[in-house]
């Protein structure tokens, strides 16, 4: 008994000693996971470190705009005699150039007199509201249209860009109202209409002259001759034209239907200006107009409602239970067995004790949804006014223009909010034994995009716009082939959308905007007649029009007639959708409307397809018979940094002005108080602003915001906005200015240099190569811009000046123009140059071209820094071309046969053997300044060729010495090696360069550092619990480890080796 007892405790104590074990490892495994990430965290650190310490001083602090006085007249050429300052400057590089632009005329089609068969480029731009300042959804929308406008206009094509403001007229009226409240403490009812009117003009006034500042601060090449307003005389007279036509083709009516009501705003709105917002389940929202207080959505209530002469009740399920004071019937299934006894009867009306019908109906009733009976308003909800239709049902309004009870709600109720009166229906329902419970319900609600106001659906006499027709023309153009979507993927939602087309309603209950020409005719002496009758309304382009019409109508004399114009405006849209041919004068046939319309392009985001597109599409095919535009580029929204949607409440809406100039914290800060956001948003606005910029943003100049915005445009995707992507791009334009400097020291050491194309002949292959890769840039640019692949455009322009011309062109001319330098001042006077070479002239004139050519890929995007270095520029003979931004697009029909892409092999071959050197060079801390032997043995005749024409640029730019390129020869056996490829290895002799006993010290104790790392790591991975007790992602990063130790160890060794047979 006593055996079995012993090997118990054995047992136990072996159990206990693995556990202790497993226990210990997992301390261990711990311990190391936190060593892992300090010494992780060390190594950031260190890096960290490193990189602030080669970081200039100025670039840690905030860059803001420098003070720049501006000496140049309006209008006038800037002085470009001025020696070029020391580094990129954007206030100095911008100024003067927009006004001289716009003086000279260049922004108009009539420039230079094109012939008028000339080939056209017009765009209208999408007309930003006037409410207040553009933001960067603006300026990539105008950065777009500029670079194509600008483009086409190198290209040698008629351009017209036509610039407006929109009157934009619910988030205008609401933004100066909320305005008169806050400085005032006034609404617009205490003004009245006319002086509110007046007020909303200084407004616009103010706020206009904003916006076409912010345009032209962006370079946006627009024709300032040509702008407009949409509730300029001209547009508004188009806009009373339209609506009488349509009125007379039959594409107008007046009728009393639904409509999307927001009470915070007083009136109807369409639609596609209704957001919804899905609920899962019961949560509680806030409600504009109701105070602090949260009302419960996403459930469903149950209330009975007592059978009339019956002690029976009736069940009923609804989302909406305030709007049973305004319930007309309830409708059951015809099929329902439960309620078969209930056919034809009534039920009573708890607060108003009336009777009401209990219809049957099988459209509106799922029986398998609720209680299988539903209450019936037809005057607040689509479906139950469809039951009250076919039901012949009363339709009483419940609530007032404000959201509140009315009158039909009962004494109780009238006065209350909406959904407070729900609260209290629910309440007194309770109060009766009517009340059955609440349940959780998936569900969209309808929010105003706007006001954010949860939307009413209410029975108002309207003005609509009949759309089947016109959908189905739009759907023809589109397949036709007529009118053209980029990117094609939005041709399904145009077509889903058409196809599910309901007419358009297009009263707004405002007082900004264009008031209805509409009126109501009576007779004198006679009673009113009914607004709710068309009939009784007559259409005209002004007063006396309408009475003509309305005497021959009504059979008396005009004197008789007494007419009410419709107090309403028409949607903003309906003006909007006119913008195309408006802005040229239509209904008249003028110059400007034959020759500019239809337009080439409408450029817009995809968020307002239906908003805008699709209004222009109808009313353009309505009223003047074509389709407005021959294709529609739409582009992505633009978010900011963490992909969230531009919001004022986030702070992330920026204006592109403080990106141009930069801004600090606190400014941008300033900027919250001075709107209209209440003061829990302005402090939720500050806290964003403060996250995503601690600091302020950095000054960045306009060019660089424009490449930048162009750079993000990937078709179909949405842009996640990073100010930091924008102010690299300035360094871009930074480098761009340094290469142009230093290009022109080189031309201006020749005084009687004179641009011209340069003698093949004489040409030696890298001037050959930088043809080459200029031939790629013109082919890449063109296509990118032709198919809208702006960053296809932006990475070739990118590419060509970082890569090909400033870090391999520049570098490799250095070995063949005279090695001349310029004083402190850039002064290269009384310097004495040796007679050119031809191959030293052929060298100038190809950097003379890639100058050239660089800056007209580039100034589609960036005007003004290219601009400002083309004035610069020498002319080839005959050249007096005034601006950039009408000399001739480079093509690629002109340049496509100068492209080698066998040449470009080559040179990328000696590059990569540079490459190499410099690698050996590093790896062993030579420093360029001790100039070692460099040899290239090369496995082929044909591998050598390669490399000989580029002796003297391989020679210079990896340092050596002295360069011998071998094939059948062996290097000294004191070099030390690299490979190239498979067909060179490069070798560094490094007798003289470093103490071979030192190094061979310092590789060892190294060596034995990583031994020990390994080892120690190694223990930890050997451990019998390691697989099952230290996590998976840790396992990986420990083998990562290992193999990263192992190639560091064979390095280190090989190292050794090799500088101990050195060291002899």
């Amino acid at each position: 008994m006593t055996e079995p007892n012993k090997s118990e405790e054995e047992l136990k104590k072996l159990k206990n000693e693995e556990k202790k074990k497993a226990k210990a490892e997992e301390k261990a495994a711990k311990a190391a996971k936190v060593a892992q990430k300090k010494a992780k965290m060390a190594e950031e650190e260190k890096k960290a470190e490193a990189k602030r310490a080669i970081q200039p001083k100025e670039e840690k602090e905030l860059r803001l705009k420098k003070e720049y006085v501006n000496s140049t007249p309006a209008g006038e050429k800037k002085d470009m005699t001025q020696p070029m300052e020391k580094t990129y400057d954007p206030p100095a590089v911008e100024a003067a150039w927009y006004t001289w632009w716009e003086k000279c005329g260049f922004f108009t089609p009539e420039y230079g007199n094109p012939s008028p068969s000339n080939e056209k480029f017009i765009i209208v731009i999408p007309p930003p509201n006037v409410t207040g300042s553009l933001h960067l959804g603006h300026a990539l929308c105008n950065s777009i249209q500029d670079a194509l406008v600008r483009w086409h206009r190198m290209l040698g094509h008629t351009t017209l860009w036509v610039p407006g403001v929109d009157h934009a007229g619910i988030a205008t009226q609401s933004v100066v109202e909320k305005r008169l409240w806050k400085d005032k403490k006034i609404t617009r009812h205490d003004l009245g209409r006319e002086p509110f009117i007046k007020e909303v003009f200084q407004w616009k006034d103010e706020y206009g002259a904003r916006i076409v500042n912010q345009l032209k601060r962006l370079g946006s090449s627009l024709d300032w001759n040509r702008e407009v307003f949409t509730m300029d005389d001209k547009l508004s007279r188009a806009v009373i034209e339209a609506f009488v036509l349509m009125y007379d083709q039959g594409l107008l009516y007046r009728a009393t239907r639904l409509v999307n009501w927001c009470s915070a705003l007083n009136t109807a709105i369409s639609d596609i200006e209704v957001d919804y917002e899905d609920l899962d389940g019961i949560t509680k929202l806030a409600v504009p107009g109701h105070g602090d207080k949260k009302y419960e959505f996403g459930a469903i209530w149950e209330f009975a409602y007592k059978v009339a002469d019956s002690d029976d009740e009736l069940v009923v399920a609804t989302t909406r239970p305030e709007t049973m004071l305004a319930d007309t019937a309830v409708a059951i299934h015809p099929d329902d067995p439960r309620y078969k006894h209930l056919h034809g009867k009534f039920v009573v009306h708890p607060f108003h004790q009336t009777k009401i019908p209990i219809v049957l109906d099988s459209v509106l009733v799922d029986m398998s949804f609720g209680t299988g009976a539903v209450k019936v308003t037809p005057a607040h909800d689509p479906n139950d006014y469809e039951v009250g239709l076919r039901h012949k049902l009363p339709m009483p309004e419940l609530f007032t223009d404000e959201g509140r009870i009315g009158p039909f709600g009962g004494k109780e109720f009238e006065g209350m909010m909406r959904f407070d009166a729900r609260d209290k229906v629910i309440k007194r329902l309770a109060d009766m034994g009517l009340y059955k419970g609440i349940k959780p319900n998936a569900m969209r609600l309808g929010i105003c995009s706007r006001s954010k106001d949860v939307i009413e659906p209410r029975l108002k006499p309207q003005w609509w716009v009949s759309c089947s027709t016109l959908a189905t023309a739009a759907k023809k153009a589109e397949e036709s082939g007529e009118m053209k979507l980029s990117p094609a993927s939005e041709a399904k939602t145009w077509h889903r959308w058409m196809d599910g087309i309901r007419d358009w309603c297009i009263s707004r209950q405002l007082w900004w905007g264009h008031r209805i020409p509409a009126y109501l005719a009576s007779v004198q002496g006679k009673p009113r007649p009914d607004p709710l009758v068309q009939s009784n309304w007559f259409v005209g382009r002004n007063e006396a029009e309408a009475r003509k019409k309305a005497a021959a109508s009504l059979g008396v004399k005009e004197e008789e007639v007494v007419l009410e114009q419709d107090p309403d405006v028409l949607d903003t849209w309906f003006s909007s959708g006119l913008f195309p041919f408006s802005v040229f004068g239509w209904p008249d046939q003028t110059p400007d409307l034959s020759n500019f319309y239809p337009n080439t392009l409408l450029e817009t985001g995809s968020d307002i397809i239906f908003f805008w597109v699709a209004r222009m599409v109808f009313m353009g095919q309505a009223l003047t018979g074509k389709v407005p535009f021959k294709e529609v580029l739409l582009h992505a929204l633009v978010r900011d940094a963490h992909g969230r949607k531009m919001s004022k409440a986030l702070g992330n809406v920026i204006d592109p002005i403080d990106v141009i100039e930069g801004i600090t914290l606190e400014k941008l800060q300033e900027g919250l108080e001075k709107g209209n956001l209440p003061a829990a948003e302005i402090a939720k606005a500050k806290a964003g602003q403060a996250q995503d910029f601690p600091k302020g943003i950095s000054e960045c100049g306009t060019d660089a915001l424009r490449f930048a915005l162009c750079a993000y445009m990937a078709q179909g995707r949405d842009i996640n906005l990073d100010i930091k992507r924008v102010e690299a791009y300035r360094a871009f334009c930074n480098k761009i200015w340094n290469a142009t400097k230093f290009a022109m020291m080189k031309l201006e050491l020749f005084p009687g240099f004179v641009p011209a194309q340069p003698n093949p002949a004489h040409q030696h292959k890298i001037d050959k190569w930088m043809f080459s890769r200029m031939a790629d840039a013109v082919e890449q640019v063109n296509t990118g811009l032709q198919t809208y692949s702006f960053s296809k455009a932006t990475t070739a322009i990118y590419n060509y000046w970082l890569y090909d011309l400033c870090d391999n062109y520049l570098e490799m001319i250095k070995t063949v123009l005279p090695n001349i330098h310029s004083d402190e001042n850039n002064n290269n006077a009384n310097k004495v140059v040796p007679p050119l070479t031809d191959e030293q002239q052929a060298c100038l004139q190809t950097l003379y071209a890639s100058l050239e050519t660089g800056l007209k890929l580039l100034h589609p995007f960036m005007p003004f820094l290219t601009e400002e270095l083309y004035q610069r520029l020498p002319r080839r003979t005959g050249d007096n071309i005034p601006s950039i931004m009408v000399s001739s697009f480079p093509l690629s029909k002109d340049v496509s046969h100068l492209r080698s892409e066998g040449l470009e092999e080559e040179v990328r071959q000696a590059q990569d053997v540079i490459k190499a050197i410099r690698s050996l060079l590093a790896s062993y801390g030579i420093p360029p300044s001790k100039k070692p032997a460099v040899y290239i043995t090369c496995n082929s005749v044909a591998a050598r060729e390669v490399l000989v024409p580029f002796h003297n640029m391989i020679c210079s730019l990896s340092f050596a010495g002295s360069l011998e390129i071998y094939f059948g020869q062996v290097p000294p056996a004191e070099c030390a090696m690299n490979v190239v490829n498979t067909q060179m290895d490069v070798h560094v002799d490094l007798r003289g360069m470093i103490d071979f006993k030192a190094e061979i010290t310092r590789l060892q104790a190294k060596h034995a550092s990583i031994s020990q790392l390994r080892d120690t790591l190694l223990k930890k991975v050997n451990a019998p619990t390691y697989s099952s007790k230290v996590p998976a992602q840790v396992q990986s990063e420990n083998s990562t480890k290992l193999e990263s130790y192992e190639q560091e160890l064979q390095a280190t060794q090989a190292a050794i080796n090799k500088f101990s047979s050195l060291a002899g």
